[in-house]
């Protein structure tokens, strides 16, 4: 049976029965102006975006390329402002104390030792040199860095006489003799009179403990009553400065002073030593120590023999006689003089170094605990051996 034909296309054919989009009209003019003013906007903001982009990537190049000149122009000009060395000729230079690096190169330069100051004092400091005070050997025309070189080498340092606590005044007076070249007989003299109008009356005619740490131009000084003037008047400025009271309490306090000066190589214990004395002084004891003893012979403590121990005869043997000894027996610091104007509140009466190399010292209030701590040394010494 022939199938009719509308049937087919009913069952066949797919028909949309979705309404198709009408066309979109074209945009009014006033879309089209909007539309525009959006997109230059758009196209402002870019520029503006890229331009400031540019901007920043220019001063970034040209800051860059100034401190690449800069440090270029700097190099050379560090180069140029030196001299190639070695030099020549001679000249005596002189560091004073407490000159720094800039007033060193500007005397440098007048010297015509180095050409730039600045050169100079660039070298010291990135090298982190210290400039030790002292009369230097040098050449006009010289290379900086080899300047830099000797005036940080203490051991070329010459005409200087560096006082350090704990040194005797003989010592010192000794090694001021042979640096300023002023025979040492100029200096006894002075001591065999005393040092009338140099020392104060408290010191009883001895330079012992008087002369201040620090270093003198002594090669400057034109005779020993200006170079031992100028120790002496350095230490009354550091006593009043620290407070020390006058007359004989302020001699009595530098003999105390010096002996926890030698007697114990840690400043920890300054205080303590110096409560020990006065504790014994206290208890009318002898002070006992033996550093007293070697000062009254002229040698160390370590040398002392039992037969100089026992000699009645040296004024300075506190084991035998009562009291401070005659005159300090060093020079003291001011960590030591510091201690014994406050000492340390204790009981203590002895006292051992148990440790030599760290300077340990322990400290007893009685006999039998000073007797184990000396055995605890003496141990410790045989093992060590």
């Amino acid at each position: 049976m022939t199938e009719n034909i509308d049937d087919f296309f009913d069952r066949n054919a797919k028909w949309s029965h979705e309404t198709p989009n009408p066309p979109v009209p074209p945009k009014s003019r006033k879309d089209l102006k909007a539309q525009k003013r959006r997109k230059s906007k758009r196209k402002r903001i870019i520029a503006f975006i890229l331009t400031l982009i540019f901007a920043i990537l220019f001063v970034l190049g040209y800051g860059l390329y100034r401190v690449a000149v800069y440090i270029k122009t700097n190099n050379q000009s560090t180069i140029m402002d030196d001299w190639p060395g070695p030099g020549n000729g001679f000249v005596e230079f002189t560091i004073e104390p407490g000159q720094g690096s800039v007033e060193v190169g500007n005397n440098l330069v007048k010297a015509q030792v180095v050409k730039s100051q600045s050169t100079f004092s660039n070298i010291v400091a990135a090298n982190n040199k210290i400039l030790y005070p002292g009369i230097y050997a040098l050449k006009k025309y010289m290379n900086s860095i080899d300047v830099v070189n000797i005036l940080s080498d203490q051991s070329k340092a010459g005409g200087f006489l560096d006082v350090k606590a704990g040194e005797r005044s003989t010592d010192v007076i000794r090694k001021a003799a042979q640096i300023s070249g002023i025979d040492i007989a100029q200096f006894n003299a002075i001591q065999k009179t005393d040092g009338a109008g140099i020392l104060p009356p408290e010191a009883g005619g001895s330079f012992e403990g008087w002369l201040e740490p620090g270093v003198y131009n002594v090669k400057s000084m034109k005779s020993a009553t200006k170079i031992l003037a100028k120790m002496v008047d350095k230490r009354i400025q550091k006593l009043d400065s620290l407070g020390v009271p006058k007359g004989k309490l302020r001699q009595d306090i530098l003999k105390i002073a010096s002996i926890a000066e030698a007697e114990v190589n840690n400043r920890e214990y300054y205080g303590k030593v110096s409560r020990v004395i006065l504790n014994r002084l206290a208890k009318d004891m002898p002070l006992g120590m033996d550093t007293t003893v070697a000062y009254g012979i002229g040698i160390k403590a370590i040398n002392l023999t039992q037969a100089q121990l026992d000699d009645a005869s040296n004024p300075y043997n506190t084991r035998i006689r009562k009291g401070l000894p005659p005159t300090p027996i060093s020079i003291p610091g001011d960590n030591a003089i510091l201690a014994s104007l406050n000492p340390e509140k204790g009981s203590w009466i002895y006292f051992v170094t148990t440790n030599l190399k760290t300077g340990e010292t322990k400290f007893a209030d009685n006999y039998d605990d000073f007797l184990k701590i000396r055995d605890e040394y003496k141990r410790s010494n045989e093992n060590a051996n």
